[in-house]
């Protein structure tokens, strides 16, 4: 391998499963582009060592952040698009000729693609989970004008300070309470990724035409996604959001958007 390719990675602990080099580096090889995209695992005691580390690289166009250092990183990194303030996480990093080092986040826009055309207004929506990713769901539904928004959560107080953050009614629950009806159902925890506890929910209170959206991408049939296709629901997978983000931070990253006519491809690779 030629070391002096300009090359990204996607930095996180756990960092295995994750599908982002083989995105990234389908779309380089069908553009033809000499650069890399690699896995990097960074501990989260290593992260501000890495980060300094990789700011004196010229060769190094930045990373995908995934769990658990979407919130911690921001405070290594320029936000000059004020999102410390309005999302609250970040997942991608960008270092510009200088050196100086920009964070921004894609995960919001790469969430809401797959349900840009279903009506959400005044809709009840139920999110699990309440970290980094929690954060870029609930701005995204925020500015799509849902109802009432229930998390459930571990931590109760952390999950009642993002619903006022970003704006929205709602209430928190146990991680084991019993689900609300809702329109829309949203995993954005690690419960059932690969290596996790499993996510142990009863969809039975959901209404017959609710969407069950798992964030969770390794295994792509989640346990979740298993129970909501038991029972007729519609279902979105992980890889919808993780290509839609990703597709937005290859552009940053490479200066160059990625092929529109190989989707198909690429989810079949993804998938095999």
């Amino acid at each position: 391998m030629n070391d002096s390719r300009p090359f990204a990675e996607v930095i996180g602990d756990p960092i295995a499963h994750s599908k982002s080099p083989l995105i990234h580096n389908f779309w380089l090889k069908s553009l033809g582009m000499d650069a890399d995209y690699r896995l990097a695992h960074v501990t989260s005691d290593a992260l501000p060592a890495f980060i300094a580390e990789r700011q004196e690289n010229l060769q190094w166009r930045g990373c995908n952040v995934t769990i658990p250092h979407k919130v911690a990183v921001m405070d290594h990194v320029c936000d000059p698009g004020g999102v410390k303030d309005s999302i609250g996480a970040m997942n991608t990093i960008i270092r510009q000729p200088d050196g100086e080092l920009i964070g921004t986040n894609t995960d919001a826009a790469g969430f809401f693609a797959p349900i840009s055309d279903v009506n959400l207004d005044g809709a009840p929506v139920v999110v699990i989970g309440a970290g980094g990713a929690c954060r870029a769901v609930l701005f995204a539904l925020a500015r799509a004008g849902v109802g009432e928004v229930t998390i459930l959560n571990r931590s109760p107080l952390k999950a009642m300070g993002l619903l006022a953050k970003f704006g929205l009614k709602g209430n928190v629950l146990a991680l084991d309470a019993a689900l609300p009806p809702a329109a829309l159902l949203v995993n954005s925890s690690s419960l059932g990724m690969k290596g996790q506890p499993a996510l142990e929910v009863d969809l039975s209170p959901l209404p017959d035409d609710a969407i069950v959206y798992d964030l969770v991408y390794a295994p792509l049939e989640t346990g979740l996604l298993r129970a909501a296709a038991a029972r007729n629901l519609a279902t979105i997978d992980g890889l919808d959001m993780l290509i839609g983000q990703a597709a937005m931070a290859f552009e940053l990253f490479f200066g160059a958007p990625p092929p529109s006519d190989k989707d198909d491809e690429l989810r079949a690779l993804l998938t095999a």
